[in-house]
């Protein structure tokens, strides 16, 4: 590993301990008394996006890597600042960190079987992959050291030390999403060279691609009969991914490929826009029902 790669993935672990100092008892006890909002928050993260990911990526004839880009993105879980933008936008915030919590158990299992899977299907990534001479399967590995290691020494480190961890849990927060940030910046500054013109077509990937999961989680809420507020969080929940993690997998196991960096990192800018938007516009329709 690279230093960049190693300072990324400690930035990462970093994010997902602190988020893991928030997560109680209680946070699963919700999952128990609201499992139809829950599947319903799941489904579209680890199903439907994913698939559609797929099926589009077998119809369009995109570079191998930006196409694995969007496989991983895809099949990563919902990011930590789902919760926040949720809670901005007036949705069910306990429904949208139970959603993370289960998300973030399942993807240890669902989001390498998910990216494997849909990669070795395709023929375009299949190829570039052998080419590359890559093994999928240590996205395992990844995920072990970005997701369940931190995870489990945050919810340890919450339940044994919650005075500790109330005092740890912002600055820790803050740290990390202002150092992931900075790394994406640092990164983009790197190659600025070529984010010129030529960088329009992967934002309009990222664009749409971000739009079909906003769209999947409000058609599966939909699906569910959930309400409002529910409907909210799940719509987060469907359209904001953990672009972090797949950035933190693309350094480790993808020798941080531009093609693959590029499309992350702008899905990590993007989704945050997307969703502070909705939030927003949620926000402003809520002061009009008041008035």
């Amino acid at each position: 590993m690279t230093a960049q790669q190693i300072v990324l993935s400690m930035v990462l672990a970093t994010m997902v301990f602190s988020v893991a100092l928030e997560l109680k008892v209680d946070d699963f006890r919700r999952v128990a008394q609201t499992p139809r909002a829950v599947v319903g928050g799941l489904v579209p993260q680890f199903v439907l996006l994913p698939g559609a990911t797929w099926l589009v990526t077998l119809l369009l004839n995109l570079p191998p890597n930006v196409e694995a880009a969007m496989i991983l993105v895809a099949a990563c879980p919902g990011g930590s600042l789902s919760n926040v933008v949720t809670h901005l936008g007036r949705g069910n915030t306990a429904l949208s960190v139970s959603i993370s919590a289960v998300a973030s158990l399942l993807a240890l299992v669902l989001t390498p079987l998910n990216f494997t899977w849909m990669v070795s299907t395709n023929p375009a990534t299949k190829a570039w992959l052998r080419t590359l001479d890559i093994d999928p399967t240590g996205i395992w590995w990844s995920l072990l050291a970005l997701l369940a290691l931190p995870m489990t020494l945050g919810l340890l480190v919450g339940h044994y030390a919650p005075v500790f961890a109330a005092a740890m849990r912002k600055p820790l927060g803050r740290f990390s999403v202002g150092a992931l940030l900075l790394f994406i910046a640092a990164g983009l500054f790197r190659e600025r060279a070529l984010l010129t013109a030529q960088i329009v077509p992967q934002l309009i990937i990222v664009v749409l691609h971000n739009a079909l999961g906003l769209l999947l989680g409000w058609l599966c809420a939909l699906a569910f009969r959930v309400g409002r507020r529910d409907t909210r969080a799940i719509v987060i929940e469907g359209g904001m991914q953990n672009s972090g993690l797949a950035l933190g997998i693309i350094a480790v196991q993808f020798n941080a490929d531009l093609g693959m960096v590029i499309i992350a990192s702008l899905w990590g800018i993007w989704h945050i826009v997307s969703g502070l938007t909705l939030a927003w516009t949620w926000r402003r329709h809520d002061a009009r029902l008041a008035d």
